[in-house]
């Protein structure tokens, strides 16, 4: 498998050629501290849109910051792992910010996807995209399948047992 984890600065160029040879890019960014069935679907519908997938991966700094100071469970590097290892994703760029707003001005892609559990006004991106000629997708997430949710199963079912 080849190495999907990118630098921003080599892979603003990378994508650029690819853009010229006409191929339409996608980009989705989150946090992925364990991968379910849920994000393994989004990140699926995102591939749809395009010809590749980038996935902004927040840093285990930007996640703490997001999710607060018990996460992320899963190191930034462990989860770039995990996340190269799906056919459907091609880059992966990890960003320190909250948000991958300075991601989404570098590399401009040709489609910004989200789940629809956002509303059209808070897509971080979005009217950088649609100013270059762009779209915003906003896929189906699936109902009851999150990692906070998993979280909380996992600390229920171990606490019943301590009881």
């Amino acid at each position: 498998m080849r190495n999907k984890l990118r630098e921003l600065s080599e892979l603003k160029p990378e994508l650029d050629l690819l853009r010229n040879a006409g191929k339409r890019i996608v980009f989705t960014n989150g946090c992925f501290d364990i991968l379910h069935a849920g994000h393994v679907r989004y990140l699926t519908s995102a591939r749809q849109q395009g010809d590749l997938l980038v996935v902004g991966l927040n840093s285990d700094r930007s996640v703490r910051d997001i999710k607060g100071p018990q996460r992320p469970l899963v190191s930034q590097q462990q989860r770039a792992e995990v996340l190269a290892g799906l056919w459907c994703v091609d880059f992966i760029v990890i960003f320190d910010e909250p948000d991958p707003l300075q991601v989404i001005q570098t590399l401009r892609p040709d489609v910004l996807v989200k789940g629809d559990d956002w509303p059209d006004d808070r897509i971080i991106g979005a009217d950088v995209v649609k100013a270059g000629g762009g779209r915003v997708v906003r896929v189906p997430v699936v109902p009851g399948i999150s990692t906070s949710r998993i979280i909380e199963r996992i600390v229920d079912r171990c606490g019943a047992r301590k009881e």
